[in-house]
């Protein structure tokens, strides 16, 4: 007989990779589903196997480079296909043995394991998660969702180990489907398709907040044909600013929180009625706080008064999604920036009193029949620029424009398996790749005395 309140674990899994670090990476899809099921009555649990600050690690500061750090690491065999690659393999996260002791520990089995995903060559975590969670209860229901899930469902269903996998933004069918295993069934007191009736996500469940991932809006009005953002998210929603800052104040007075990301995938599109109010409300609550942007600006969108509000507001790592500097040829990635734009919008922010080192242009490395030439012109264009080029590996993503350029191009099955679209290997790099290739592109990021 089931129990009147529903016990529902929330999980972010192991990853499996040649690197990780955590840049500000939170699992905030899957965080904001664990307050919208405790808003609604169900008993909930969260789990991290990235936790950082997990009672068994080594103690660490979690406020030093700004809330930023490297995970735990494990030494793991290479997946099969990627022996030859000179680097380490890893699991990142938390040791097994600390997750199966906390999985033990919980006072009441869950009815029901959410599991998230996010990038599709880090299965093997999740699988390895879900297995663990099937030895220790293997006749609870496990379903997994997520970036992973929604972009290779099908390989999810033959190989991630899950009971059922669900595609798209959760928030929509949460309710129904944690009704549908568990027989509690509750009307949604928010709307899926307005932001603002969004329960704050529910941090406190962590262990340890050392900073906030804020999402202010969802979905791009670009169309990259790198990028699958418009197949994760059709529909764009714009919370209100004055919402925003509320939420921001929120975590400073209650958990004493300083950092601050967004995770905006358009922060600064119309910005008159929503980044400048936004910014100009967390300026007058004067609340002394830092802001990063790790998903990157649209430079075109950096005005004077947008530069100067976010100076002001207590900006400190810009990224601009430049992607490439060989400007007459860039229509074939997207349409974001003419060389006059990037010039202006740097201009703009050293104006402002941004220092070099504060600012960063991503930069795409690793596409399709890339002419190195060209990255290195680039990267030569934005540090004459006077700011730092950081190089953005290509990683290949199904159901966007470029995928079918990428399998024809790659070294590797890419279709035959997400593993090969690991970008820390270049997969659509030619014959001709090599690592000191690599080498030789980050060192020209550098400056050099």
């Amino acid at each position: 007989m089931k129990r009147d309140t529903p016990h529902i674990l929330l999980v972010n899994p192991w990853i499996h990779d040649f690197a990780a670090f955590d840049f500000w990476a939170k699992p905030l899809g899957l965080l904001y589903l664990a307050a919208i099921l405790k808003n609604h009555g169900f008993d909930v649990t969260y789990l991290d196997c990235l936790d950082r600050f997990h009672p068994q690690a080594p103690p660490t500061d979690p406020f030093a480079r700004h809330g930023r750090g490297p995970y735990l690491k494990t030494r793991i065999p290479k997946p099969e296909g990627l022996e030859d690659v000179p680097r380490n393999f890893s699991r990142y996260g938390i040791k097994p043995q600390w997750l199966r002791r906390d999985l033990v520990a919980l006072t009441q089995p869950p009815d029901l394991v959410l599991v998230t995903s996010l990038m599709t060559y880090w299965y093997p975590g999740v699988r390895e998660t879900i297995q663990m969670l099937k030895e220790v209860w293997p006749a609870v229901p496990v379903v997994l969702g997520g970036i992973y899930a929604s972009l290779c469902r099908e390989h999810a269903e033959k190989h991630s180990a899950a009971d059922h996998i669900h595609t798209g933004p959760a928030e929509e069918y949460i309710l129904k489907l944690v009704g549908d295993y568990t027989g509690v069934n509750v009307q949604p007191a928010f709307d899926p398709e307005d932001l603002d009736t969004y329960p704050y996500p529910a941090f406190e469940l962590a262990s340890k907040i050392n900073y906030i991932p804020l999402l202010t809006s969802r979905g791009c009005p670009f169309a990259c044909k790198y990028c699958a953002s418009h197949f994760l998210s059709s529909k764009r929603m714009v919370r209100r600013p004055e919402l925003v800052v509320e939420e921001i104040r929120y975590w400073h007075t209650q958990y004493g929180v300083k950092n601050f990301a967004f995770y905006d995938d358009a922060l600064l599109v119309n910005a008159p009625i929503h980044a400048v109010p936004m910014l100009e409300g967390i300026i007058k609550a004067d609340l002394k706080v830092d802001f990063h942007t790790p998903n990157a600006l649209h430079i075109r969108e950096i005005t004077r008064r947008t530069a100067r509000l976010m100076y002001r507001a207590g900006f400190k790592t810009l990224r601009l999604g430049l992607e490439t500097a060989a400007f007459e040829t860039r229509k074939e990635l997207d349409f974001k920036v003419t060389a006059a734009e990037f010039k202006r919008a740097v201009d703009r922010l050293k104006e402002a009193g941004f220092q070099k080192n504060q600012i960063g242009a991503y930069l795409l490395t690793g596409l399709p029949g890339q002419d190195l030439h060209v990255l290195e012109g680039s990267i030569k264009t934005v540090k004459q620029a006077g700011i730092t080029p950081i190089l953005a590996h290509y990683s290949p993503i199904p159901h966007t424009e470029l995928w079918q350029e990428a399998v024809a191009s790659s070294r590797y099955n890419l279709e035959a398996d997400p593993v090969f679209t690991n970008n820390a290997i270049s997969p659509c790099q030619d014959k001709t790749f090599s690592w000191q290739r690599l080498a030789h592109l980050k060192n020209l990021t550098s400056f050099h005395p």
